[in-house]
């Protein structure tokens, strides 16, 4: 689904009754529009998975696209080039941040354990910041891309074993 017709379906949604609509393709891909009260406008709205990103609409109606979740392993060819692990990839193009903000600390670094859930990094999209949480328990054993670097959608961000 291209943005033109995310754009269609967020005006016919705008002109609607309905308050809510959420629509799964089959190649994982979620979209969930929900129209806000006036004591709302400009929440956004919560979706179960492991990373979604979040963006605000015109109409004051935020939508997220969760992008298909599929875990991916590094094969091991070279043990002392490349680390065996699951990786967890970013789900759009951005700018990777490791920390909350300039003075706070990184919100993982190598050797860190992590559990299903935890906030590895966040990514501004659109000025807005979408925390990416990890995919996998585990220990952080490679973190593949530096502070304020961009990054694109699929793009490998940690390895975690």
């Amino acid at each position: 689904m291209d943005y033109k017709e995310i754009k269609k379906l967020m005006d016919d949604m705008g002109e609607s009754k309905l308050s809510e609509i959420e629509i799964e393709f089959p190649d994982g891909i979620k979209i969930k529009i929900k129209k806000d009260s006036d004591e709302h406008k400009n929440t956004v709205i919560p979706m179960h998975g492991p990373q979604t990103s979040m963006m605000p609409l015109e109409y004051g109606m935020p939508y997220q696209v969760t992008p298909p979740s599929v875990p991916a392993t590094v094969p091991s060819e070279d043990k002392t080039n490349v680390k065996e692990g699951n990786v967890v990839k970013s789900p759009m193009v951005g700018t990777f941040y490791s920390k909350p903000s300039p003075t706070a600390e990184c919100f993982v670094q190598v050797g860190s354990k992590v559990k299903k859930g935890d906030t590895l990094c966040i990514i501004e999209a659109m000025k807005l910041m979408n925390e990416i949480e990890s995919e996998f328990d585990g220990e952080i054993v490679e973190i593949l891309v530096k502070d304020s670097e961009m990054v694109d959608y699929g793009k490998p961000l940690f390895i975690i074993k």
